[in-house]
């Protein structure tokens, strides 16, 4: 610490007027106070004094501190029960059909190809790419096969950020869904394995046009009070279009001709079609309308769906009032938004952290190969036949299913954090006892009971997968990243997403099928999920309580959001209603 003080001779004469100190966030912290005093019996200001230095240790402000302040700053907003709002009730039936559907067109994807490989009039057409003895090359096309859709996404996702912010949400959404009709009717139609991979290509393309965006706008029109869940609940929606894909696959495996996988094909066009139909009725995001000074627009969509019509409720007043002013701090400390930005800061280096390692996460630990290859690892296990393939998988998505909504109920009551760490723990201790039973069972003359016992811990591996990572994969990301950034950085997530789906696509079929021993892929796995729930647990923050924009706090402190005070909103629309009234009476 740095004191200037006088003279000894002439203490009792200096009067101090100033005085400032100057705080760092470091652990360490050399802090400066100036005290600036003048003479009695001069005009001048003293240059000269004898300065004494001493280092004080001050405690670092933490992640919990920042959000124990963000939570002291967050309004108490009127409980509203959204079944019995009009206006809530019938924005969150738009949003079901015209925005949270987009992760079921990604669900039935997921379990397509898998569920492909049980038909044998499919490997009859495509030259048993998939069969149970397919050859190294015959392997790697099947690998292909399923990049394409992977390939198609990343591509469109260059596209997408200066998109939505240009033009809006919307366009990109709808431009998304007109891909993947087109996309699937080529896939149902095709007469060759160029022509399917050329469709899943196109699938892929316009997927990520309305998965990138459609849970940005929910976010951003969502009531503040049940953003959570909401979002939350979008992702888990995958279980629901893997869960539709099996059961209508397990109808078709009947059909005794192509059309039993050409239909299957066919009906992964009914979401794409149904959100086609209702986007064009869900409103514009706020955010975006007022970073376009449409402001007045702004106000009228909260007040719609939020209030019913009434700009002056004391929620939609808040809520208007910290965007625009959020928005206007952001607009003044990044006059134009780059990639670079991820690297400028530290709360946003700790956000790509984040948003990279989530996505890495969610498709590289062990859940992509039980999606997409689940008919390999029940050979592995002893179990062959389609009948009771389909079965299995009907279970085991259901139960996810039910298991990660569940988990999105849950998000405001006991945090994010807590969901994270118990799905990451969790997932550790099922794959480790999977490897055990697996090499038992293949050690020990592949005894029914141990593959049995294995399905079981696939089973269990995906209830934990999804206590975590099947809701709040979309919600946690789009949650820590500020509006000048949330385009971006959910392209950078799902980028990571599909990069480790095409990895994983090229690698997990070829380990599973080629490696000596299966248990042997097993044991990588394991080891991975270790060093997941180790960096989960050091990296990954609460984000419980704020609203949207002051989350913002947690990473980078207090003055990165507006500061609105509701009691004084309140008063001040009190005022303005006593205005208009007293305006009327003259």
């Amino acid at each position: 610490m740095s004191i200037l003080a006088p003279s000894k001779t002439d203490t009792k004469h200096w009067h101090p007027v100033a005085f400032n100190s100057i705080r760092t966030l470091s652990s360490w912290h050399t802090i400066v106070t100036v005290t600036v005093l003048t003479a009695p019996h001069t005009r001048k200001t003293t240059a000269t004094a004898t300065v004494t230095m001493v280092e004080v240790k001050v405690p670092a402000v933490t992640a919990e501190e920042h959000l124990r302040v963000a939570n002291e700053q967050s309004p108490e907003f009127e409980l509203v029960e959204w079944r019995k709002d009009p206006a809530l009730r019938k924005l969150y039936i738009l949003c079901t059909f015209g925005l949270m559907i987009a992760s079921a067109t990604t669900g039935y994807d997921g379990s397509l190809v898998n569920l492909l490989l049980n038909y044998n009039h499919w490997e009859k057409y495509f030259d048993n790419i998939g069969g149970a003895h397919a050859t190294v090359h015959q392997t790697s096309l099947l690998g292909l096969l399923t990049n394409m859709f992977t390939i198609g996404s990343i591509i469109s996702m260059f596209i997408v950020p200066p998109m939505v912010d240009r033009w809006g949400r919307k366009p990109s959404i709808i431009a998304g869904c007109c891909f993947m009709i087109v996309g699937c009717f080529i896939n149902t139609f095709a007469t060759s394995y160029g022509m399917f991979c050329a469709g899943r290509f196109i699938l892929g393309f316009g997927n990520s046009m309305s998965q990138l965006v459609s849970p940005i706008l929910l976010t951003e029109i969502v009531h503040p009070q049940h953003r959570a869940p909401v979002t939350a609940v979008y992702n888990c929606l995958w279980n629901f279009g893997s869960l539709i894909c099996t059961l209508i696959g397990y109808g078709l495996q009947f059909v005794e001709n192509d059309w039993s996988w050409r239909a299957l094909t066919l009906f992964q066009v009914v979401p794409a079609a149904c959100q086609l139909c209702f986007i064009w009725f869900i409103p514009e995001s706020p955010r975006w309308l007022i970073s376009k000074d449409r402001n007045e627009e702004a106000l009228k969509t909260l007040a719609k769906y939020h209030a019913n019509g009434n700009e002056n409720n004391l929620t939609v007043q808040f809520e208007y009032r910290e965007i625009k002013e959020t928005l206007r701090i952001e607009t003044e400390v990044t006059h134009s938004t780059s990639y670079m930005d991820f690297f400028k800061t530290k709360g946003n280096r700790w956000r790509l952290a984040i948003i990279v390692s989530i996505g890495i996460i969610s498709q590289y630990s062990g859940n992509a190969v039980i999606s997409n290859y689940a008919h390999l690892i029940y050979l592995s296990c002893g179990i062959s036949g389609q009948k009771p393939q389909l079965g299995l998988q009907i279970g085991n998505t259901l139960l996810s299913l039910i298991v990660s909504i569940s988990a999105a109920f849950l998000i405001n009551r006991v945090g994010r954090r807590p969901l994270f760490i118990t799905s990451a723990c969790g997932m550790v201790i099922s794959f480790m006892l999977w490897t055990v039973m697996a090499a038992e069972y293949e050690n020990r003359g592949q005894p029914k009971q141990l593959g049995i016992a294995q399905i079981v811990l696939v089973w269990i591996f995906g209830i934990f997968y999804s206590v975590g990572f099947s809701g709040l994969l979309v919600a946690y990301t789009i949650e820590i990243l500020p509006y000048h950034l949330r385009a971006k950085g959910v392209m950078i997530m799902n980028m990571t997403v599909q990069a480790i789906l095409a990895i994983s696509a090229q690698t997990n079929s070829v380990a599973i099928t080629q490696l000596p021993k299966t248990y042997y892929f097993w044991i990588f796995y394991t080891c991975w999920d270790v060093l997941e729930a180790i960096w989960v647990y050091f990296v990954f923050v609460e984000t419980k309580g704020p609203t949207l924009e002051e989350i913002a706090v947690i990473f980078d402190g207090e003055e990165a959001v507006a500061h609105i005070d509701i009691v004084q909103t309140e008063k001040e629309i009190e005022i303005h209603q006593t205005e208009i009234a007293n305006e009327k009476h003259v």
